[in-house]
């Protein structure tokens, strides 16, 4: 028993020691790169106090979870910390009017994952009120329908926020926590019913009314979100998530195949529908006509890759202003013309080193269906949502809309992000 006590002492000395050193490393990052844009004179006059904000809360927050989490997985916030420090010094460099805000949601977000790493119960609660939980999602769906606003005021923009005064939120950020929650829990109840039954009877498994009813809500949820938000990004996030959770629970292959058939059967009828969706697979497909118009953003985007080369322009010498909304949807182009080649490899690479702890987390909770699928569903999301911008911003896929996690612009993405990772490092430290 003292041997296994001080094995676990050790290995959490270990842990502790390696996750500063990574945290180190970031912060020595955000500190010269915070001192390249200061020479330059970007950045507007607040870089430093940004920065030092950035730091305590990086640095409070890594304190925090070593004595209340002392066990919990030591490259998931030390890789977000890093994401979302480089995140606001490109935010400091494109739109200098945002970086105060983002410098305050991005502290009410460490505050968030702290608490939500360290609630004792959360695990459990989200598993026992996921009807709930449900209720929740739909009037939050509901409520952006009838009482959506847009932040630009823009005549006939997408209406996906809900605010009050001068601050907006995105239901559909918190909403992709909920239904993931909601799916986790309702399929950790029948996952063994699927996977144990066979020929006739897994197909009467799936056609039940305590499958085929949630199921075809969650369907449903999707095509609202398509069809009366025009949001083709989060309703092609949420489909997917969907589809990956229900191939985890019953382990049937021919569900992925079920499921990019009629992603693709939605896709064919959205672009016949929809002029925004059409507007984008036809810049996708070729942009190069539209150049000075309707494509133009996607061509600036494409011509800051080329810029960067290998190892970019530098730290606030190129021009990633030409493309509109940069900060936003557009933030990895600036970010491949200053770094170049290998600020997206290193952007990559910490992306792929956050999925994977999430799938160790998953593979580490065999014990419980509802964990497995929960870090499964969470990590999917984080991944689905970053190849969707990653490809879209490179002309690999057609626009959607959505952020890049933790160094885009956008609170309510911010903070969900980090409220997921949250659950991951409470994921981390659940154990048999």
């Amino acid at each position: 028993m003292m041997g296994s006590a001080r094995l676990g002492s050790d290995h959490s000395s270990a842990s502790a020691r390696l996750e500063a050193l990574l945290l180190g490393i970031a912060t020595a990052f955000v500190g010269v790169n915070t001192l390249a844009l200061a020479l330059l004179g970007l950045g507007g006059g607040s870089v430093w106090a940004q920065s030092l904000v950035w730091a305590a809360a990086a640095w409070g927050g890594w304190w925090y979870l070593r004595v209340r989490l002392p066990n919990h997985d030591p490259y998931l916030y030390a890789l977000v910390m890093f994401l979302s420090g480089w995140g606001l010094l490109l935010i400091d460099r494109l739109a200098p009017n945002f970086s105060d805000r983002q410098t305050v949601w991005l502290s009410l977000s460490v505050v968030a994952l702290c608490a939500t790493a360290t609630t004792p119960l959360l695990l459990q609660w989200l598993q026992r009120y996921r009807y709930l939980l449900l209720l929740l999602g739909l009037g939050l769906l509901i409520s952006t329908i009838v009482f959506g606003r847009n932040p630009s005021g823009l005549t006939g923009a997408p209406a996906l926020w809900l605010g009050l005064g001068d601050v907006f939120f995105q239901p559909s950020e918190l909403l992709k926590i909920i239904l993931v929650a909601f799916l986790a829990s309702y399929l950790s109840d029948q996952h063994l019913t699927l996977r144990l039954s066979g020929g006739r009877r897994w197909q009467q498994a799936w056609m039940s009314p305590r499958m085929l009813g949630p199921m075809l809500l969650m369907w449903s949820i999707c095509v609202v979100v398509l069809v009366w938000q025009r949001d083709l990004g989060t309703a092609m996030l949420f489909f997917i998530i969907f589809v990956v959770l229900i191939y985890v629970a019953s382990g049937q292959w021919w569900l992925l195949l079920s499921g990019g058939i009629l992603a693709l059967a939605a896709g064919i009828a959205g672009y016949a529908a929809f002029e925004v969706v059409r507007l984008r697979v036809d810049i996708w497909l070729n942009p190069w006509p539209y150049a000075d118009g309707r494509a133009y953003q996607i061509v600036q985007s494409l011509m800051a890759f080329s810029s960067g080369g290998v190892l970019g322009r530098g730290a606030g010498l190129g021009s990633p202003g030409y493309i509109p909304v940069v900060h936003s949807d557009f933030v990895f182009a600036a970010l491949a013309e200053e770094w170049g080649l290998v600020g997206v490899a290193a952007l990559i690479a910490a992306f792929s080193v956050i999925l994977m702890r999430g799938m160790r987390a998953a593979l580490d909770q065999q014990h419980s269906p509802f964990n497995v699928l929960l870090a499964v569903g969470l990590t999917a999301s984080l991944g689905v949502q970053t190849l969707l911008i990653l490809g879209g911003v490179l002309k690999l896929l057609p626009l959607t809309g959505v952020t890049l996690p933790f160094v885009s612009y956008g609170g309510s993405s911010l903070l969900m992000s980090f409220v997921m990772v949250g659950l991951l490092l409470r994921l981390s430290c659940e154990r048999d």
